[in-house]
């Protein structure tokens, strides 16, 4: 739980030192007392309960907007916790069953079991990768700035490493005990450095400067616009009012994910009559709206990120790949809507996952620009989102509000930070009832809408920087670390036998 406290938006890092290594030394401890292999994987799961029921407690606020979900609150705080928790379980069990003699060697082996199952939990069945260890350095951008070399997974390893060193250090039986420590504290300072280096090298780049504006717009209304019957009108005259725009200014605006109740992607042209007096051919709208399909007597809803002209033709849409399970689509649906559950988002049915991700590209009169899209929980995902690196910006756009004014909407502003230093490219976020925001390929907020208001930011510069090595490789790199670990594992072992 103490833990806890280390993730944003506390980054008590410093706590991480004392769990981190008093957890290693009780399994180290309890090995030479306890045989029975079973107990070690209770007690790791006990360790991951009360970190995650403590930092993902906010999960369970998605289900008081609707009285269908309310029973199920209890078992959310406790079951979603539960499950997440037998990964931490699993890596205590695996250490206890490959753990060496020797204490360095047992410390290697238990942080790369620990840094590949936090791997293994972001991947498996549609990934759940939040909180990470590596998010408690999220206030120390100069040290992240390492994320674009090795990646958060890269880092989230070390991290642990470094966390847990202090338990060999402890006994100091040989110089080799302090030699460890000191190595991974010297690593501390060379990201550092680089941080420094890899700012000024930034800071001194080409910058481009654009024509016209790319408008991020944060706003605050409220979810009951899809239990109240909404009239869409209303949410449409709100946006049109924070936006501001100017028929004689060269605007692109971006809005938050679903935020218009009611209607579809191909509905929204019915609503252009809102627009005339406010938008002319020197405007672009790009927002999240769901889209229907129908084919071979079947509906598919997709989450969309859709780009209209002034006019609300559609010029292009991306369809959401990484849905969150329960709230946006219902595993085993047929089974699970039968006893009447359904997604938390949608009343419907479940939402269909989209094809493919890729580049959009923009070409108007008065518009040349290429963006990645990522709808919401998308952003939260580290590794290789593209093989093509030829785009100018990563777009993001989100609903925070099923989460209220909890640390969540908070924490999934950091992912956007850790995003966009790991592949070297300025994050615009457009969130409703969250954080909006301008993150540059240094992790540094440049503008934002704070939590709780409404506004925009605007970006028309931005400097031009090569791809990083994370971009490039992706996880690739990670793997690499993992085959140093497991040589360290076994150089320490021959050491300590011999």
């Amino acid at each position: 739980m103490l833990t806890s406290l280390s993730l944003p938006p506390f980054n008590y890092l410093i706590i991480n030192f004392f769990t981190f290594t008093l957890f290693f030394l009780f399994l180290i401890k309890k090995s030479n007392i306890e045989k029975n292999i079973r107990y070690y994987f209770f007690y790791g799961w006990l360790f991951g309960f009360g970190y995650f029921v403590t930092n993902l407690y906010w999960i369970s606020i998605s289900l008081t907007f609707d009285q269908n979900f309310k029973f199920l609150i209890p078992a959310t705080i406790i079951l979603i916790p539960a499950f997440l928790a037998i990964f931490y379980g699993l890596i205590s069990l695996f250490f206890i069953i490959l753990k060496p003699k020797g204490l360095v060697s047992s410390f290697f082996l238990f942080t790369l079991i620990f840094g590949v199952i936090e791997f293994v939990r972001g991947s498996i069945l549609t990934g759940f990768p939040w909180n990470l260890i590596a998010y408690s350095f999220s206030n120390h951008l100069e040290i992240i700035s390492i994320t674009s070399i090795i990646g958060t997974y890269g880092f989230n390893l070390f991290c642990i490493s470094l966390f847990t060193s202090p338990a060999i250090f402890i006994p100091r039986k040989n110089r080799i005990n302090i030699g460890v420590i000191f190595f991974f504290f010297i690593s501390l300072i060379f990201f550092y450095n680089y941080g420094i280096k890899y700012k000024n090298k930034f800071n001194n780049t080409v910058s481009k400067t654009y024509d016209y504006k790319i408008r991020i717009i944060g706003s605050n209304i409220s979810l009951d616009r899809f239990y109240n019957d909404t009239d869409p009108v209303t949410v449409i005259k709100e946006l049109i009012e924070i936006s501001e725009p100017n028929v004689n200014e060269k605007i692109f605006f971006v809005w938050p994910e679903g935020i218009i109740p009611g209607i579809f992607q191909n509905e929204l042209i019915e609503y252009q009559w809102l627009f005339n007096d406010h938008f002319s051919s020197n405007h672009l709208l790009a927002l999240g709206i769901n889209n229907k399909t129908t084919g071979n007597g079947s509906v598919n809803l997709f989450n969309s990120f859709s780009i209209y002209d002034n006019n609300l033709n559609l010029l292009n849409s991306y369809n959401k790949i990484n849905l969150v399970p329960f709230g946006e689509f219902l595993p085993f649906e047929n089974i699970l809507m039968g006893v009447g559950l359904k997604t938390v988002t949608n009343s419907f049915q479940s939402f269909s996952k989209g094809k493919k991700r890729d580049v959009i590209e923009i070409s108007q009169k008065n518009f040349s620009l290429k963006i990645l899209p990522l709808i919401c929980y998308e952003i939260i995902y580290s590794g290789k989102i593209l093989d093509n690196s030829h785009f100018d910006l990563i777009v993001n756009i989100s609903e925070d509000g099923w989460f209220g004014h909890s640390i969540g909407p908070k924490q999934h502003f950091i992912h956007s930070i850790f995003r966009a230093i790991e592949n070297g490219k300025y994050i615009l976020r457009s969130a409703n009832n969250g954080v909006a925001g301008l993150i540059n390929p240094l992790g540094i907020v440049e503008k934002k809408v704070n939590l709780g208001d409404s506004g925009y930011v605007n970006f028309n510069k931005k400097r031009i920087i090569q791809p990083t090595v994370f971009f490039r490789y992706g996880n690739k790199v990670f793997a690499i670390l993992i085959l140093l670990y497991i040589f360290l594992i076994f150089s320490f072992n021959r050491i300590n036998n011999e």
